[in-house]
């Protein structure tokens, strides 16, 4: 996933549908100077993780 369309996902009140190794994810934070997304299992909020913005995917 590209860093602006991260980002407009991160800051959208419509929840998008974005999978990490096949898992639903919300997206919290884009760091754009590490190109690395914060982000939890949908099912799991207190899993937080900072990942590539490569390993994300849109639905």
């Amino acid at each position: 996933m590209n860093k602006q369309r991260a980002q407009e996902i991160s800051e959208s009140p419509v929840m998008a549908q974005v999978t990490y190794q096949g898992t639903a994810v919300y997206i919290q934070h884009v760091d754009h100077d590490r190109e690395t997304a914060r982000i939890y299992p949908l099912n799991q909020k207190d899993q937080e993780l900072e990942v590539s913005l490569d390993s994300l995917m849109e639905q």
